[in-house]
Formats: C-alpha cells, structure tokens, sequence
C-alpha cells in the first residue's frame, strides 16, 4: 500500500477592490514612492475599505473562489483552518463562522494564529489530520484585514501591510506528491519587537490604552529585519540539505511577502535564479497570513504537477519555518 501524503488540490483567492497606492501614503505621512519602493517592493496594496466587514469576509470569498473552481462540494469538507493574526472577534472563532458561510456543515473548525507564519504552521496542521487517515478534506484558508491594527501615522508600519485571503484544500495523494517535509521554529524572546502592547489579557482594553494608541501593531523595523533575514535563508537552506535538493531541483521558492530585500536575501542563499521566485509584494504588500496562499493563487497557471516548492516564512513572536512540498497537478 502506497503511502499517503497530504497534497494541495485546489486553490483559491480574494482581494479588496480598493487600492492604497505609495503617492496616497505620501499625503497621509512623510514618505514617498521611491523610499517605500527602494525599501520595500511595494508599490501598492489593498485595503477592505466596507464598514462591519472583518478577516471573514475575505476568507469567505477566498473558500468560495477555492470551491467554484475545483467543484468541489462544501459538505465533503471535514476541517476548516483560518490562519489569522486578525480574528473578527477576540473569542468566537472566524474559522468557525467561515466553515458555516460556505456551507461546510459537517466540518469542525478553529483558528491558528502564529503572526506571518500561521499559514505555513497550518499546512503542517492540515497535512498532519490527512495523513493520519483521519480526514480526507482539510480547508486552509489564510487571511488577514491588517489595516485594522495599522496606525496610518505610523510611517514604520502603514506602508508595510495590506489586506487579503487566500486558500488551498489539502486532500490524500498516493503518487507521492504533496508535503515532504518540514523544518518550524520559534523564539518567544522575540514578542517585544513586532507586537500588539494592548487588547490582551496583560493589558485590557482603557481608555489610555485608546489614548496612547497601543491597539496599533508596533514593531522595531531593524531588528525584525535581521532576524527575518537570517532566520528565512536558514530554513530554506536547511531544506534543500535535509533532502538533498539542488537549486536546480527547486522549481520555485516561496517566500512569505515581507520586504523584497528579506526575499533576495532568502534566494540568494539558496542560490534560486529571480525567475524561480513567486513574487507579488508589489502588488499587495504583507498580507501577513495570506501571502503564501495568495501566491499559489498567482502563480497556479504556471505550476506544474511534479514541481519542488520550496515555503518560507518568518513571523512575530518570532515564528519561522520551511517546507518541502510536491506541485500535485496541472492547471
């Protein structure tokens, strides 16, 4: 009997309509294009602008883009992963709320928070229930409404981070395709430097809180950089040795979208050609839980069944990880 390996069978994406381009941040703080893009990449990113609409929203239309175009009946699904830094609300979970919006009815559900890693933490989640036997459907949906906890005088951060969703569906394969292997870490040490100070149970919810604006993502940009940038081009190296891969071998690195300069940092290391590397920071800036998604989404027509892919990510907290995973079809 063939062993069972957990594959990414469809995907899925979704992405506000309205567009915060760099010259529109120059009148909101003191930058410009040529220093967010120099520093960045970024050129624009999308931002759900709708009132009383959070993360769900997005996640919804993600899974349902995922499902209309793999056909694949919402009933059949029997877990749903939310990967999340921004939950609609601080206890009832978004990932159950989504599962019931889709009508995945006999699914059970939960969120997974890990900052800019949560994705990455939730497909060794999904693949670990589908190799079990346990399941035969896992829904991975990363997504992140960022700009309900970006300060946007904050020049530090508001032009960082973008708005966004994407999904995959994990299914058995037995042609040994799929999630080969993984390589995740973390380092509590590294909370004070990208963090939240109020909200949580240390520091509920004041009226000083609100005053001193302590609800808004803070992070020291240099430090977060080196440790990203170090930590990242680890897994990743680490990866192609544990399984003896060449950067021949690897038909695309992808990397979580954090700074252009942390993913060239990441390719180089591994010796990657730019051509191999999924990029659309550009496009839609860190979207935190939802760029590893959201560039399977893009770059779906180009993959190939058979393709090594090559994941990396790093987040706050500090959350970091690689994985090893085979392309399971052609589009």
């Amino acid at each position: 009997m063939s062993k069972i390996t957990a594959a990414i069978s469809a995907v899925g994406k979704y992405l506000p309509d309205y567009i915060l381009t760099n010259k529109e941040l120059e009148t909101l703080v003191e930058t410009n294009d040529d220093w967010i893009t120099s520093r960045t990449g970024i050129k624009e990113r999308r931002i759900l602008k709708e009132p009383n609409q959070g993360t769900s929203f997005m996640a919804i239309r993600a899974a349902k883009d995922l499902l209309q175009k793999s056909n694949v009946d919402p009933k059949e699904i029997d877990m749903v992963i939310v990967a999340t830094a921004t939950p609609d609300l601080p206890v009832a979970s978004t990932a159950v709320f989504t599962a019931t919006e889709i009508g995945a009815t006999n699914a059970f559900a939960y969120d997974l928070h890990a900052a800019c890693s949560s994705f990455l933490y939730g497909m060794s989640t999904a693949a670990s229930y589908i190799e079990s036997g346990r399941y035969k459907k896992v829904l991975l949906i990363g997504a992140d409404k960022m700009s309900s906890i970006i300060d946007y005088t904050d020049r530090a951060t508001c032009i960082i981070f973008g708005d966004g969703a994407g999904a995959v569906l994990f299914e058995p394969n037995s042609e040994g395709m799929g999630l080969q292997d993984e390589y995740l870490r973390s380092d509590g040490s590294g909370r004070e430097f990208l963090k939240i100070e109020a909200g949580g149970s240390i520091l509920p919810v004041s009226e000083d809180t609100l005053k001193n604006g302590q609800h808004f993502v803070h992070q020291e940009g240099k430090t977060v950089f080196k440790f990203a940038v170090s930590n990242m081009a680890d897994v990743a190296e680490k990866m192609l040795i544990r399984n003896q891969l060449s950067n021949d071998d690897i038909s695309w690195l992808v990397p979580h979208q954090a700074n252009k300069r942390i993913i060239e940092a990441t390719a180089k290391r591994v010796n990657v050609d730019a051509s191999k590397v999924m990029m659309n920071i550009h496009k839609y800036g860190n979207t935190t839980s939802a760029t590893l998604p959201l560039l399977l989404a893009d770059y779906e027509h180009q993959l190939k069944k058979g393709d090594n892919l090559i994941f990396a990510a790093f987040g706050g907290g500090f959350t970091w990880g690689s994985i090893y995973l085979k392309w399971s079809y052609n589009s």
